[in-house]
């Protein structure tokens, strides 16, 4: 009798090993997604979007809390999760600004991660980006810019932000100088500065542009110019504003100002990324892109993006991770020349 008390009991422990070692890995568990920075900000805005649909796709229906950790251009949320997450999925950042890489690239002292090693899982839309200046300003063109007496003063975050090294960039391919003034905590806050007067011009994506206000109503009373955009070819929104390699053939640009103009228009391609710590489980990375892949593709999903009228252009893990890792292979020549433009 007892042997076939113990024999019961073992077989009960083994049911519920069992059933326990099925159960998928999310259930009854809460993902944090970081972002960068405030409230309100498009990358905010679009990792928020993300979560609220995401869950549904992911085995076990995790839930989903967002914590804002602005500081530094998203560079106190990115040191987070590459020095503090866990490697075990419950940590992401939900949509950062993919131009990061150029603050290793730099060997900046504050980084402490390596951006190839990050756990890529996608992004809703890869990510041109355009400059406005304030109409009534006298800067209407790039050709303004080269020959003003004084130049426009362009607000931005940190210095590795496209707000930061596309006006550099133009003052390296074209000859256009700007000043950057820096430290704002985000681009809202860059974005009152420009109502205030203090600064003239800001550079940021053509999605967040066209994706949220001010924008619109600043659109409707004429209080902004286009002075360029970084796509190949010129977004249909901006039919009038030049490209960046149009303004490179304009001003019979050298070979070297286009490979470091290469570099730094790369992040384009990575848009608005959402990664995981280094380390991650090749099997819960595997199924973290893959449930990203069906939140991209939910059709419930799709019609909230297009209601917000973002640009939806998906970017899977798999092409994130081939670009972190092309971008931070780098020859010593393109990176000085990153240190002369950018400051370093």
């Amino acid at each position: 009798m007892k042997t076939f008390i113990a024999l019961v009991l073992c077989l009960l422990l083994w049911s519920v090993s069992a059933a326990h070692a099925q159960s998928p890995f999310y259930q009854g568990k809460t993902i944090r997604v970081i972002v960068g920075t405030p409230p309100g900000n498009l990358y905010d805005l679009w990792a928020r979007l993300i979560v609220a649909h995401w869950g549904k796709h992911i085995p076990g229906n995790p839930e989903f809390i967002v914590q804002n950790m602005p500081g530094a251009g998203h560079v106190v949320a990115t040191n987070h999760l590459y020095s503090i997450a866990k490697p075990d999925g419950l940590t992401l950042i939900g949509s950062i600004i993919p131009s990061l890489y150029l603050n290793q690239l730099l060997g900046r002292t504050e980084i402490q991660f390596d951006w190839a090693k990050f756990g890529w899982i996608g992004s809703p839309a890869t990510g041109p980006s355009q400059m406005y200046m304030r109409a009534d300003t006298p800067y209407k063109s790039i050709e303004e810019v080269r020959t003003a007496k004084e130049p426009p003063k362009c607000g931005a975050t940190g210095v590795t932000g496209p707000d930061s090294y596309l006006p550099k960039l133009l003052q390296e391919v074209a000859g256009a100088k700007f000043t950057i003034v820096t430290g704002y905590p985000g681009g809202t806050d860059i974005d009152l500065g420009v109502e205030r007067g203090e600064i003239h011009c800001r550079a940021f994506t053509i999605e967040a542009f066209f994706g949220r206000e001010p924008y619109t109503t600043w659109r409707k009373k004429g209080f902004v110019r286009n002075l360029f955009q970084t796509g190949n070819k010129r977004d249909p929104k901006l039919p009038d504003t030049p490209t960046v390699a149009e303004i490179m053939d304009q001003y019979k640009t050298p070979e070297a100002g286009r490979r470091l103009a290469k570099v730094l228009l790369a992040a384009g391609d990575m848009g608005r990324p959402v990664l995981g710590p280094p380390g991650l489980p090749a099997d819960r990375l595997r199924l973290l892109r893959e449930s990203f892949k069906k939140t991209m593709s939910d059709p419930q999903f799709q019609a909230e993006v297009k209601k917000r009228d973002y640009e939806f252009d998906p970017v899977t893990g798999e092409e994130l991770e081939a670009t972190a890792k092309e971008v931070i292979s780098q020859p010593p020549e393109v990176i000085e020349r990153l240190k002369k433009v950018l400051g370093n």
